[in-house]
Parts: C-alpha cells; sequence; structure tokens
C-alpha cells in the first residue's frame, strides 16, 4: 500500500508540473501585461481546478484498482479460512494421523492423531524427521528411508508405504503412510503433507488369512467349498477344492468346480446318510456323514466328512464348508476287530465250557482218590517204600484239588462280574481266617498284629474277603525268611472316602525289578516252594477288582511285601 501511494503522489506531483509549464508558457501569448494579476489569478484557478479533476480521476482509477485487489484479497483470506476449516474438520473426522513435514527446515508437525492412536503426549511428540524416522521398527527403517528420499530426489508427487511405527508403550503398530509433495517455483522440494493410518488389524488378518490359507492347501484332508443354495434338489455348486480333494477323489479343480457333489455318488453310497445332508442344508445345521464315495476312475472309498454354513457380516447364508477325510482303513480295521471280538467272544465261551467240564469230570475221580486215601490213613504199612510212595500221591492228589478248586474260584469270579455286597465286621472276617490257619499258625508261631481301630465296618462281599486274607496269609507263612521271626502286621484305616487295608510281613520278599509286571498273572511262580501253584495272587487281584478295589505291592528281597487293598466305601 505504501509503495502504491507513492507512485499516486509522484503521479500528481509530475502531472502538475506538466500543467504548470504549460500554462506559463501558453497564457501569455494570448494576455496582456497589463492583465498580469488578472492571468495570474486565472492561471492559479485553473491549475488547481485541472489538479483537482487530476487528482480525483487519479483516485477514483486507484480506488477501482484497490477494490478490486480487496475483492480478491478477501476472496483469498475467505478461500484459505474454508480450507482451514475443512483441513480442522478432515483432521477430527478422520482417525489417521496427520503430519506436516517442512523439508528444508526439517521440522515436522502432527495432529491429534499421534496422541489418539500411538499414545503419545504433547510433550513426547518430536518437532524433526529424525524423532519419525526414530520411532520406525528397526527392520523396516532403513527400507522405508531410502525409499522417502529416493521419492523426494525423484520429485514425482504422491508417496505411500508400510512399516512398524513404536507407540508410547513401547508396542508396534503396523500402519500404512501416504504423503504429498510440494514444490516452490523452482521445482525444489519444500514441504510434504502425510497421513498415518493405522492397518494393525488389517495386518493381523491378512496373517490370519494366510494361515488358514497355509491350513487348508497342506492339510492332508479334503477341503469342498460350495454356494449356498441347492441346485435343483442337489447339494450346492462347488466354487473350491484343496489339493487333498485332488489326491483323495482323482479330480483336478477345473475339472470339479461349478459341478454338485453328487458327483462323487454312486451305487453303493448310503442313500439315508445322503437324506440327512440334503435336510441339514434346507435347515442350514451343521451335519456329519459316513458313507462310500467314489473317484474318478470309480474306486470307492469310504469317506467321513462334516457340513458346515458359513455366514457373512449380515448373518446370511454365503457358502457351505465340507472337510472330508477318507476312512477306508479305518472301516477295514473296524471290520476285522468286530470279526475278531466274535472269535474271541466265542473262544471265550468254549474256554469257559471247557473249563466247566473239565473241573467237573476231575472232581469226581479226585474225590475217589481223596476218600481212597483217606481209607489208607487207617491201614497200617509195613513197606518203608511204600509208605513214602502213598504219602506223595496224597500230597499231590491234595495239591491237585487245591488247583482245581482255585480255577473253578477264577471262573466263578470271572463268570459273575457283579457280585452282592454287605456291611462285615472285620473282626469276624480275621476270626474266620485264622481259625482255618490254626494249624499252620500253631506250627510257624508268626507274631501277627491287627488294627482296626479306625475301620470297625466294610461293605464288602465276606466270601470273597476272607479267600483274599486266607491267600495272603498263607503266602506269608509259606514264604517266611528262615533266619527271622515272621512278623504279620494288618491294619485299615479312611482315607478320603476309602477304605484301606494294609498286610504287611518280613518274608523272603521278591525281586520287583525282574517281575513287577508278573506279579498277579497267572500261573506266576517267583520261588521254589513246592507248593507253589502260581493261582493265589491272580485269584486275589480278580476278587479285589471284582469287588471294585485296587491292589499294589510293594516288596524287597530279604527285607518283606506289602499289599495294599483300596475299597470305595461307596
Amino acid at each position: 500500500m505504501k509503495n502504491k501511494s507513492n507512485k499516486t503522489a509522484l503521479i500528481y506531483i509530475l502531472t502538475s508540473l506538466f500543467l504548470a509549464i504549460v500554462f506559463h508558457k501558453l497564457i501569455p501569448k494570448y494576455i496582456s501585461i497589463s492583465d498580469y494579476s488578472f492571468y495570474s489569478f486565472t492561471t492559479n484557478i485553473l491549475f488547481i481546478l485541472l489538479s483537482g479533476i487530476l487528482l480525483k480521476y487519479i483516485l477514483y482509477k486507484n480506488n477501482i484498482k484497490n477494490s478490486i485487489v480487496f475483492k480478491k484479497l478477501k476472496n483469498n483470506n475467505e478461500e484459505i479460512k474454508e480450507s482451514n476449516e475443512r483441513y480442522d474438520i478432515v483432521t477430527k473426522a478422520t482417525s489417521d494421523t496427520i503430519w506436516d513435514w517442512k523439508i528444508q527446515e526439517d521440522s515436522i508437525s502432527w495432529n491429534k492423531g499421534i496422541e489418539n492412536i500411538f499414545g503419545y503426549k504433547k510433550n513426547q511428540v518430536g518437532t524433526s524427521s529424525e524423532w519419525w524416522f526414530g520411532n520406525i521398527h528397526p527392520e523396516d527403517s532403513i527400507k522405508m528411508s531410502i525409499k522417502l528420499y529416493s521419492f523426494i530426489e525423484q520429485k514425482t508427487e504422491n508417496w505411500q508405504d508400510q512399516y512398524r511405527f513404536k507407540c508410547a508403550d513401547g508396542t508396534y503398530k503396523y500402519v500404512l503412510d501416504r504423503g504429498f509433495l510440494l514444490k516452490d517455483e523452482n521445482g525444489v522440494a519444500v514441504r510434504m503433507i502425510g497421513a498415518i493410518q493405522d492397518i494393525t488389524k488389517q495386518k493381523e488378518e491378512e496373517q490370519r488369512l494366510k494361515l488358514l490359507e497355509t491350513v487348508i492347501t497342506q492339510t492332508k484332508d479334503s477341503i469342498i467349498i460350495t454356494e449356498a443354495d441347492l441346485n435343483d434338489n442337489k447339494t450346492p455348486k462347488i466354487v473350491y477344492v484343496n489339493p487333498a480333494f485332488s489326491i483323495m477323489s482323482g479330480y483336478q479343480s477345473d475339472e470339479i468346480i461349478g459341478k454338485s457333489p453328487d458327483i462323487l455318488i454312486g451305487p453303493n453310497s448310503n442313500n439315508e446318510e445322503y437324506k440327512k445332508l440334503i435336510n441339514a442344508i434346507i435347515n442350514k445345521e451343521e451335519c456329519q456323514v459316513e458313507t462310500i464315495s467314489y473317484k474318478k476312475n470309480n474306486d470307492e472309498y469310504w469317506v467321513s466328512f462334516s457340513m458346515l454354513p458359513v455366514y457373512n457380516s449380515e448373518r446370511e447364508l454365503s457358502h457351505w464348508v465340507s472337510i472330508q477325510r477318507d476312512i477306508s482303513e479305518e472301516k477295514k480295521q473296524e471290520v476285522e476287530k468286530e470279526q475278531l471280538i466274535r472269535e474271541l467272544t466265542q473262544n471265550n465261551k468254549d474256554l469257559k465250557q471247557f473249563s466247566y467240564i473239565t473241573s467237573h469230570n476231575l472232581r469226581a475221580p479226585l474225590s475217589n482218590l481223596t476218600g481212597l486215601l483217606s481209607l489208607l490213613d487207617h491201614i497200617p504199612i509195613e513197606n518203608q517204600e511204600l509208605k513214602e510212595i502213598l504219602d506223595g500221591f496224597n500230597k499231590s492228589t491234595h495239591l491237585l484239588n487245591e488247583t482245581i478248586n482255585d480255577l473253578v474260584k477264577v471262573i466263578i469270579i470271572k463268570d459273575n462280574p457283579s457280585i452282592q455286597k454287605e456291611d462285615v465286621q472285620l473282626k469276624d472276617i480275621f476270626e474266620n481266617v485264622f481259625s482255618q490257619l490254626d494249624f499252620l499258625i500253631g506250627l510257624h508261631k508268626p507274631i501277627i498284629k491287627i488294627n482296626f481301630e479306625e475301620v470297625a465296618f466294610l461293605n464288602i462281599n465276606k466270601a470273597y474277603l476272607e479267600s483274599i486274607l486266607l491267600n495272603l496269609l498263607t503266602n506269608s507263612i509259606k514264604y517266611k525268611s528262615e533266619t527271622q521271626k515272621l512278623k504279620i502286621n494288618i491294619s485299615a484305616r479312611n482315607v478320603d472316602g476309602t477304605t484301606i487295608l494294609i498286610f504287611k510281613d518280613n518274608g523272603i520278599g521278591i525281586d520287583l525289578e525282574r517281575n513287577r509286571d508278573k506279579i498277579f498273572g497267572l500261573y506266576q511262580r517267583f520261588h521254589d516252594h513246592p507248593d507253589s501253584k502260581g493261582l493265589g495272587l491272580y485269584l486275589v487281584k480278580s476278587q479285589v477288582e471284582t469287588m471294585g478295589g485296587i491292589i499294589t505291592i510293594e516288596s524287597e528281597v530279604n527285607i518283606g511285601t506289602i499289599f495294599t487293598l483300596t475299597f470305595n466305601n461307596k
């Protein structure tokens, strides 16, 4: 404005001087000297009038120009104001982080997004590009800065890149950064404005989809994706199959896409399973199907597959996913297993029948032999050799009779898995057992300690418990140590709803490192005792388990043995 005022004043002065000179030169030619005073007055009046007119004209033109300039300035100011308002609205409305980088000054400013998205407080945000680059992930920083400066040198306008930017808490977010380059009249890059968008969720979803794609393409299970709706009452058309499907069925993807999975159905396919599948599709329900399918070369194979509905964001059914597995080998093994079970069941029946027949047929002659041998007890025999033979025969007959009795017990247990239980008094059980072993106990005189203070009654089968204790006591006496007095401790206690019976002796023990897996086996012997049949512990374990209990053993050679019997109180 000052320059324009000076210009206007200069024009006015020069114009006035020009008019003064013109009047001074021309008017004297037409006016006499005698009229000089009038001439001077007239000249001044004319000069003032003309000067005023000229000045008004100049000011008028200048006002017009000023009005135009002012209007332009006003329009520019309004445009700038509107632009600033739009910028403020955009920065408030967008979730992006807006940055403005003055390249020559290396000065950068950020909008509120740097606080809202990345958690930085105002005093934590740097004002130079060094702070910006310093918060880019080390693995991305060099690549990103090279691309950015290369872009600035090339002087293209638009730039974008993806990298990881550090948050205030030290974690990183994936971002998409877009920038626009501003240049001066000489084409030099002077300013760059950009927007950083948080794409962490998109990246995570992208990685998840890549993982799912890898699973689908690499899995050995066949995967089929179909359309949502039935196709002329047939299963929906196929839109995708994975490589495993081609291996399983023989159909390549281009041969099967656009067709119905019904192409896999053949004469031996299960119609009921197919109807179940169609009903599930109609009702938009998940279903599981097993049927025979047919390969491209018409070979049969058993397949188990599920049909799963897939819904879009509007909860509308968009596709079906079928996961199929070839179970031909499992079906083959299942048939073989059923055949084996039938054979084993029949063999078991035959063995039981054989056992009953054998035990029954042997009992009669054994009873006769026992009776005859008992008669010999009253006949004096002079021949010592004959007497030894008869004693051995008598002993072997009694041993055989005991063995057959034990076998009959085992058969009864195995044939009757459910037994009657009753509340029995432990004291009475042990009195019955001791009375049956009165002769052995009197002969060997073991030290027996019993502690039933915690448990007086036990809900159990009386006959089985007597048999168990008879076997354990007999074994303790039979396998006692020859170097020390036999001691037997029997106790009972309640623990967490169970009753535990502990039977402990200091006999010759068993080598568990060698025999642990055979302890309760049938016909297993661990000592060279003449009366050992290998049935006692097998019978004990069978009786304990039939009553729903558990038996365990701890034993050391020449130290002794501990049997622990655990029964539920219910």
